[in-house]
């Protein structure tokens, strides 16, 4: 089925392009972007009551696309026929939310153009745009901030694809473990699925573990879906989504066949599919040394099971905090900060991204990668003691939104250097490492090229 979501006063401003490829979030699992259609797919779980964030629910996989014709996006639903109105408006506030269409994104879009139009910024914050992509949650949001923590980009993303491949494992294996809160496939009547990334190149194939995934239908008759592959020490590959898993859920009123699904999501005979992200729920019953050990998520393990189970026991309220960002204020910025603070792991870094998730842009989440970037491109020699007066005193013109002045800056960087990110290839995320940011001897480019906007 399809949806049409009418962008209203967002039209004249608005590019699903621009919006999705902002951040690395749109990069890490299960988000997959598409530079031939211009597309974002991915799972999205559609609860029974909005009002329950980690209450029953069932998944389907959505592809987002912005119409040519009208000011709107077209949401493609793939393996039904129809939603309740209680699963359309689930999945159009999760899209708005990825997507920043509230009324108070829109007025910070505005007031930031505006600002950037008084001062003559440079080109690339002046055509920043405004609007950073997110995820459907704060949940999921909340998780991702913490796997930035520490590592490189290309190990990020392999924590998130393990995330993803895990709660596919808990779906297959442990329906009544886990409760209805499970992600489904999108999937034929026999139990096909469509393939929703590309195959591990050839050269990985010896490395990995493999394993045979059978489908049972009603009928008592089995086939054999191919194979399931994981990498458990390869944790630079992002490549690592083929899974397969089986349609139960009675929620999901009927399905397509296969030849009418897009081609983008139908061109190859080998099937697979990826796993949703795991909502609190699932995440809050496992054993903290095996999510450690299982993705590879060291430290971090602990801290996720530790936010998973205050938000299942209800000793933190993701709704309470989401309704106070409805109209951001310093004053409810320093509330929010404070219980931030408050769960385990949450530092600095972490709080200010989580932060930025929630709508608030006049603090910069600092680390390696910022003092890099101010040497690199301002010519700052920063340090850890530093790194955050320096920060502060830079970007203080662009208040309240130094972020995305900072961001706009950092973006352009990268591009400069990998070419526009909304055309790189899934298998080269990967390459977005702080190695690979290091100039090159005889490179023409100079500092003051980026600091003043000129590509």
């Amino acid at each position: 089925m399809e949806m049409v979501l009418p962008l209203g006063d967002s039209a004249g401003s608005f590019s699903l392009e621009k919006t999705v490829c902002s951040h690395g979030l749109f990069m890490m699992a299960p988000n997959r972007w598409e530079p031939v259609t211009l597309s974002l797919t991915r799972p999205f779980r559609l609860l029974h009551r909005p009002d329950h964030h980690d209450g029953p629910s069932t998944s389907v996989m959505a592809r987002i696309t912005q119409s040519a014709i009208s000011p709107s996006l077209r949401i493609a639903v793939f393996g039904v026929s129809s939603l309740s109105p209680a699963h359309e408006a689930s999945l159009a506030s999760q899209v708005k939310r990825m997507l920043r269409l509230s009324e108070t994104d829109e007025r910070s879009v505005k007031d930031f153009c505006l600002m950037c139009h008084k001062m003559d910024a440079p080109d690339c914050i002046r055509g920043f745009g405004g609007r950073m992509f997110r995820s459907p949650t704060l949940f999921e949001d909340m998780v991702k901030c913490i796997l930035l923590c520490n590592c490189q980009f290309s190990r990020s993303l392999s924590m998130a694809n393990s995330l993803c491949d895990l709660q596919l494992e808990l779906h297959d294996g442990h329906h009544k473990q886990f409760g209805p809160d499970i992600s489904e496939s999108c999937m034929t009547p026999r139990g096909h699925v469509v393939e929703f990334a590309p195959k591990t190149p050839a050269s990985k194939e010896s490395k990995r573990i493999r394993c045979k995934r059978t489908i049972k239908f009603p009928n008592g008759e089995a086939e054999n879906i191919g194979s399931v592959s994981a990498a458990p020490n390869d944790i630079n590959s992002t490549s690592g989504f083929n899974k397969t898993n089986e349609n139960d859920d009675p929620l999901l009123e009927s399905c397509e066949a296969i030849a009418d699904l897009p081609p983008a999501m139908d061109n190859n005979s080998r099937v697979g599919v990826v796993g949703n992200f795991p909502s609190p729920s699932e995440l809050a019953s496992l054993d903290e040394d095996f999510l450690a050990k299982r993705c590879k998520l060291g430290y971090r393990a602990g801290r996720i099971v530790k936010l998973a189970k205050g938000i299942v026991e209800g000793s933190i309220q993701l709704g309470e905090l989401e309704e106070m960002c409805d109209m951001p204020s310093l004053s409810r910025y320093d509330e929010i900060a404070e219980r931030l603070r408050a769960i385990d792991g949450f530092g600095p870094f972490t709080c200010a991204n989580v932060l930025m998730c929630m709508g608030y842009y006049h603090v910069v989440p600092a680390d390696s990668e910022t003092i890099r970037h101010l040497k690199q491109v301002h010519g700052k020699t920063s340090t850890n003691k530093t790194i955050q007066r320096d920060v502060a005193e830079l970007y203080a013109k662009y208040a309240p939104f130094q972020f995305f002045a900072y961001w706009a800056e950092l973006w352009s960087f990268y591009e400069q250097n990998f070419g526009n990110l909304s055309g790189m290839a899934l298998a080269d995320y990967g390459l977005i490492t702080a190695s690979n940011m290091k100039p090159k001897k005889g490179s023409p480019r100079k500092r003051k090229d980026l600091a003043s906007g000129v590509p």
